[in-house]
C-alpha cells in the first residue's frame, strides 16, 4: 500500500517544469516569481464524485476535466495560465487509477506549460480541489461587469453538448452512436479557451465561462454590469449532433440551461467585429454573434418567428 508521500513522487512529480518556479513539491510551500507587471489571477474549483461528474467516468478523464474547468475560469479572465496545486481526496490509494488521473492531468498540463507546484492528499470520499493561478497584464483582466447597452453577445464553440452527454450516460435520452460518442466526450474532455481567453483580453468588455448554462452565465454578466440583453435562439451554435436531438424534441433548455459547455461566453463593442473574425481565423474554435446587450434589464430569449421563449431553468444552482 502506497503512503502520501509514495504517491506524490510516483504520479505527480513528472509534470511541466518552468523557470518562475523556485520551489516547487516538495516542501512546506511553494515559492513562486510572478511576471513583471502582472496581476495575478487565481481561481479554485472542487469536483465531487456523483456531482461534478457521473461516477463510473474514467480516471483519465476526471484528471483533465479537474485542470480543464480552472483552465477554463482563467481564460475567462483573459489570463496566461502559470501554475496549480491539487488536493486530491481517495477512498483507496489504487495504483492504476492514479495512474491514469495523473495522466490526464498531465497531458493537459503539458498543452498549456502549467506547472503542479504543491497540493495534499488524503483518505476520504473521492473529490479533486483545484487552485490554478495565472497572469494579466496590470489592470487589464476581463471582468464580468464590463458590458454596455449596444455591445455584442458572442460565444466560443458550440452548446448544449455536454447536456446531452450527461442525459445520455444517465439513460434519460437515446442517441446515436456516433452522437453519443461526441457528446460524451465533451461532457469528460471539455476544452478550456484558453487561446480565445488570452486573444480576447483587448477586445472582450465583459467575459464569463459557460459552467452552469448558457442563461444562467449570462446573467450573471448582466447582474454584474447591471444591463440586459436579448438573445436570438436561432444564432445559438449548435453541433450536429445537437441538431440531431433537437429534430426530435424542440427543447432548446440543453444548449441554454444545461451547464458543463466550458465555452467562453463575452461582449464586445460592434467597433470589434473585424478584429473577432480575425482573432477567429486564427483559433481552433469558432466565435458565434448571439445577440445584444441592452438597457432595459433582463433576458429576453427571441425566437426565429419574433416570439419570445420561455426557459422554466437558467442553469444549474448547488443546493437547490
Amino acid at each position: 500500500m502506497s503512503n502520501e508521500f509514495d504517491i506524490i513522487k510516483k504520479y505527480f512529480s513528472e509534470f511541466p517544469q518552468r523557470s518562475d518556479v523556485i520551489l516547487g513539491v516538495g516542501d512546506d510551500a511553494a515559492i513562486l516569481q510572478p511576471p513583471k507587471g502582472h496581476d495575478l489571477v487565481i481561481t479554485t474549483d472542487t469536483l465531487i464524485s456523483g456531482v461534478h461528474f457521473p461516477e463510473q467516468t474514467s480516471a483519465e478523464s476526471i484528471g483533465h476535466k479537474s485542470l480543464a474547468v480552472n483552465l477554463s475560469d482563467l481564460a475567462a479572465m483573459g489570463a496566461k495560465p502559470l501554475w496549480f496545486t491539487l488536493a486530491l481526496t481517495l477512498p483507496e490509494a489504487d495504483s492504476e487509477w492514479l495512474s491514469d488521473f495523473s495522466q490526464g492531468l498531465k497531458n493537459l498540463a503539458a498543452r498549456y506549460q502549467v506547472a503542479l507546484v504543491g497540493g495534499d492528499t488524503t483518505r476520504g470520499p473521492l473529490s479533486i480541489t483545484i487552485q490554478a493561478c495565472g497572469s494579466v497584464p496590470e489592470g487589464r483582466a476581463v471582468r464580468r461587469s464590463g458590458a454596455s447597452p449596444g455591445d455584442d453577445i458572442y460565444v466560443t464553440g458550440t452548446l448544449g453538448d455536454a447536456g446531452f452527454g450527461l442525459a445520455s450516460v444517465q439513460g434519460k435520452i437515446k442517441l446515436s452512436d456516433a452522437d453519443r460518442i461526441f457528446c460524451e466526450r465533451k461532457l469528460n474532455h471539455p476544452e478550456p479557451r484558453v487561446s480565445a481567453g488570452m486573444g480576447l483580453l483587448t477586445l472582450a468588455t465583459a467575459m464569463i465561462d459557460c459552467s452552469d448554462g448558457f442563461a444562467a452565465d449570462l446573467g450573471h454578466i448582466l447582474e454584474q454590469s447591471k444591463n440586459g440583453a436579448e438573445v436570438q435562439i436561432k444564432k445559438l451554435p449548435l453541433s450536429t449532433p445537437v441538431k440531431n436531438a433537437l429534430e426530435k424534441q424542440n427543447d432548446y433548455s440543453f444548449p441554454l440551461a444545461a451547464g458543463d459547455d466550458f465555452e467562453l461566453i463575452f461582449t464586445a463593442s460592434p467597433e470589434s467585429r473585424n478584429e473577432i473574425a480575425a482573432l477567429e481565423d486564427v483559433l481552433d474554435c469558432s466565435i458565434t454573434w448571439v445577440g445584444k446587450i441592452t438597457q432595459k434589464p433582463g433576458l429576453l430569449l427571441r425566437e426565429k418567428s419574433g416570439e419570445l421563449y420561455n426557459l422554466k431553468k437558467t442553469g444549474y444552482q448547488h443546493f437547490e
